[in-house]
Formats: structure tokens, C-alpha cells, sequence
């Protein structure tokens, strides 16, 4: 499916057709690109494809059925398999084999799936692959990259992911960005507070009712909640806290989300855990809402406390907080992400990536070549 309303110009000329990369773009199985609702890693997928496409590149997506874009689409699957379910390993293994089959098609296969590292890394071609670590660092996912890491070029999404395990080899360090046309700027601001996000422990869904509250503020929850430990988590632990005060969204669509975000006062983000990047924080900040956060993980490399955000320790801290934020300037939020986090950025930023992996492989292979020198 070809999309066909793409906003021209929205990243920038045109690079000249002798730039121009033949790009493998591997999205997860279980969501179409861009998502309707929840999906923080298909929704970068979406707007790196197209600043890629706009930068003058020959995309090929690889992506779950129903997905949208401008770049040629190859769908393995004809229905994504249900999210969460363990089931669907199988279903993830045929799709992204399916695309590392046609790896040769290409300059560069940039893969954003679980099964891709490891497909990558027994590859015996000149296609080198890049992968993005979308994720956190577990004991698991620690001992598997230790397994590939010289074999692919990993791209960490922040300083502080990259930070937290240090031993391995990255081909570089890129933030995620955001499509500002979709993220309209809203310098006035309504008396309520917002919080999205899916529903677990770490990132405390009960703290941001519980400081609503207390601040005598209402709260938006855009929530994630359809997995069984989600749904445990929230009968268990945040719907016995629950009030008039507060109205719960199931992943509407974008446009709503993103209005919410603009007229929220501010997005509170009371997480509890070295969160690898926070998407939504750089949503809201487009919209010109402040965040009231944590900061742990990549937060303070997102926001800049005092300015576009305010940090803090506590829940009593965040209640603060949420009377100092009035005093933040909307218009300095918009900036901080249209300088840092916009499409433009992200795409620049893996091209250099992508054309630093080809020069290693065009090295590699003069080197082989002199070895083999009489």
C-alpha cells in the first residue's frame, strides 16, 4: 500500500541519485507501520522511512499487513500475529527470515525485529546489517548481543542505553525523531495533567493518579492495557485508585493523543526504570507541554530540566512541580525538538550510520583482496 499524501519537502532536498542507498527496512511482526494506537518503535520506523525516501533513497519495508507508506512494501504475513503471545515466534521468524532472504538486494538492511540480529549475524554476503536497540538491557538480551555485536552494527537510541553496557562495539548512537506535522504546537494550556503509556511497574501509571490528586488536577491516562500482565496490573494495582478525576483512553488514534498531549498543563512521566529513550516525552514537548519526570535512563538527554521539563525525585516533588511548570515557556519545548528529535535529525543521523558500515565492509574486502595478492 502506497501512501500518497506525504507532506513534500517535509525533510529537506533531495539528495542527487549517485547518494542514492538501496535500503532493507525490517519492522517487528506484530504491528502495522505507523501504529493506530500504541507502538513507539513502528511509529520511528514510519518517519525514518520517509525522511529516507525524502533524502532521495530507495526504500523497501518490510513491515506487518495494513501498514502505510511511501517506500515498496512487502507484507510475509497476511495478519500480524496477536501481540504478546508467545505463540507467535513462529510468525516472527518467517517474517523477518523472509526479509534477510532478499538481503542481497540491497546496499544496507536496517532491522528493528527481535529475530533480525541473529539472522544478521550468519550472514555470509557483503549486505551489512544494522540494528537498532529499541529495547532495555536485561540479563537476556545482554548475553545474546554479547553473541553478535561484531557481527552487526548496533545503534543505540540514547547515550544512556549505550552507557549501560558498555563492552559491547556500536556503530553509533542516534535519538529517535518525530513527524512535527503531526504534533501540532499548542501555546495555551488547559488545567490537567496527562500520562501515557502502557501499563507496568516500571512506568508507575498509579504515581501520576495519585499526583493528579494531590495537585487538585484531573488526569488524561492514554493507556496500554490489553496483555494479560497489563490488565493484571491494572485491576490490581491502578483501577482501585480511580475517580471522577480521571478519564482512561485506550490507544485512541494519534491525532487524538497528540491533541491531549498540547492542551495537558503537563505529561507526567513517573517512571522506575532507565527508561532507553521515552518517545512520548518528545511527543508532548513537540506539542509544547513541559514534562514533569524522573531522571532516569535517557531523560535528562530528552529534557532539559528548568526548561522544558522539571525533574524530580519524588511523588510530592512531582505535585510541586505541577504548580512550577506554569512558568515554562511552550515555545522552548517546540524548539528543543525541532533542533534535537525532528525526522530530519534521525534520518541524517543514520545515513552516517549506514554509510560508515559500507566503507567498513568496502575495507574488509580490499583487505582480503591484498591477502590474496600474489
Amino acid at each position: 500500500m502506497l501512501r500518497d499524501d506525504a507532506a513534500p519537502g517535509l525533510f529537506g532536498p533531495r539528495q542527487s541519485k549517485g547518494n542514492r542507498l538501496r535500503i532493507g527496512m525490517v519492522a517487528p511482526v506484530w504491528l502495522p507501520v505507523p501504529p493506530a494506537g500504541y507502538g513507539g518503535t513502528e511509529r520511528v520506523v514510519a518517519v525514518l522511512v520517509e525522511g529516507l525516501i525524502e533524502s532521495g533513497h530507495d526504500v523497501t519495508l518490510f513491515a506487518a499487513a495494513g501498514s502505510v507508506t511511501s517506500a515498496h512494501l512487502v507484507t510475509p504475513l497476511a495478519a500480524p500475529p496477536p501481540l504478546g503471545d508467545p505463540s507467535s515466534v513462529s510468525d516472527d521468524l518467517f517474517h523477518t527470515t523472509t526479509a534477510f532472504l532478499h538481503a542481497g538486494e540491497f546496499d544496507i538492511v536496517h532491522d528493528h525485529s527481535g529475530m533480525g540480529p541473529a539472522l544478521g549475524a550468519m550472514l555470509t554476503g557483503r549486505t551489512p546489517v544494522v540494528h537498532t536497540l529499541h529495547g532495555p538491557w536485561t540479563a537476556l538480551s545482554r548475553r545474546f548481543f554479547g553473541l553478535v555485536h561484531d557481527r552487526v552494527h548496533m545503534v543505540a537510541i540514547s547515550h544512556a542505553q549505550q552507557a549501560a553496557n558498555p563492552h559491547l562495539h556500536y556503530a553509533g548512537m542516534v535519538h529517535n525523531g518525530i513527524d512535527l506535522t503531526i504534533h501540532p504546537f499548542h501555546p495555551v494550556k488547559e488545567d490537567f495533567l496527562v500520562f501515557v503509556g502502557r501499563v507496568s511497574p516500571e512506568k508507575r501509571p498509579e504515581v501520576a493518579v495519585e499526583v493528579a490528586r494531590d495537585a487538585k488536577l484531573p488526569l488524561v491516562m492514554v493507556v496500554k492495557r490489553h496483555e494479560p500482565a497489563e490488565r493484571a496490573y491494572w485491576d490490581e494495582i491502578v483501577a482501585p485508585l480511580l475517580g471522577d478525576d480521571v478519564v482512561v483512553l485506550d490507544e485512541p488514534p494519534q491525532a487524538v493523543k497528540a491533541d491531549l498531549l498540547g492542551r495537558a498543563r503537563a505529561l507526567l512521566f513517573p517512571i522506575d526504570w532507565p527508561e532507553p529513550f521515552g518517545l512520548v516525552m518528545v511527543e508532548a514537548m513537540a506539542c509544547g507541554t513541559p514534562v514533569i519526570a524522573c531522571p532516569l535512563g535517557a531523560v535528562p538527554e530528552v529534557v532539559t530540566d528548568g526548561v522544558t521539563g522539571i525533574f524530580c525525585s519524588t511523588p510530592d516533588e512531582m505535585v510541586d512541580a505541577a504548580s512550577a511548570v506554569t512558568e515554562l515557556k511552550p515555545e522552548d519545548c517546540r524548539a528543543r525538538v525541532e533542533e534535537c528529535f525532528s525526522a530530519r535529525a534521525m534520518a541524517t543521523g543514520y545515513e552516517r550510520v549506514y554509510r560508515a558500515a559500507l566503507a567498513s565492509v568496502d575495507a574488509v574486502g580490499t583487505e582480503e583482496v591484498l591477502e590474496r595478492s600474489p
